[in-house]
């Protein structure tokens, strides 16, 4: 399975209330139970105006039916190529 960012742009994203993130956390997960295929939600951080979202899929194809299901936006689906973090500065020795 491939790893994916989703940009998501939702005006006020940042003033949502934690209700509302709740209730878009559940359909979410109420989505990827219908779906019946693997399918992995990592997380998603919220910003001012946009929500971007880290997913786990077969093919973008998946990640498109994810977000048709639950009626969320895409504006753009990326697949990660590399990850990398302080440890990658390490040299091996």
């Amino acid at each position: 399975m491939k790893k994916y960012i989703v940009e998501r742009n939702l005006p006020g994203a940042g003033e949502l209330t934690p209700e509302e993130l709740q209730t878009i956390a559940q359909t979410s997960c109420d989505v990827i139970g219908q779906m019946g295929q693997p399918y992995v939600w990592i997380q998603s951080y919220v910003a001012v105006d946009k929500i971007y979202c880290v997913h786990i899929a077969e093919s973008e194809a998946m990640v498109r039916q994810h977000a048709r299901l639950g009626k969320f936006p895409i504006n753009r689906i990326m697949e990660v190529k590399a990850v990398i973090d302080p440890a990658t500065s390490n040299r091996l020795s």
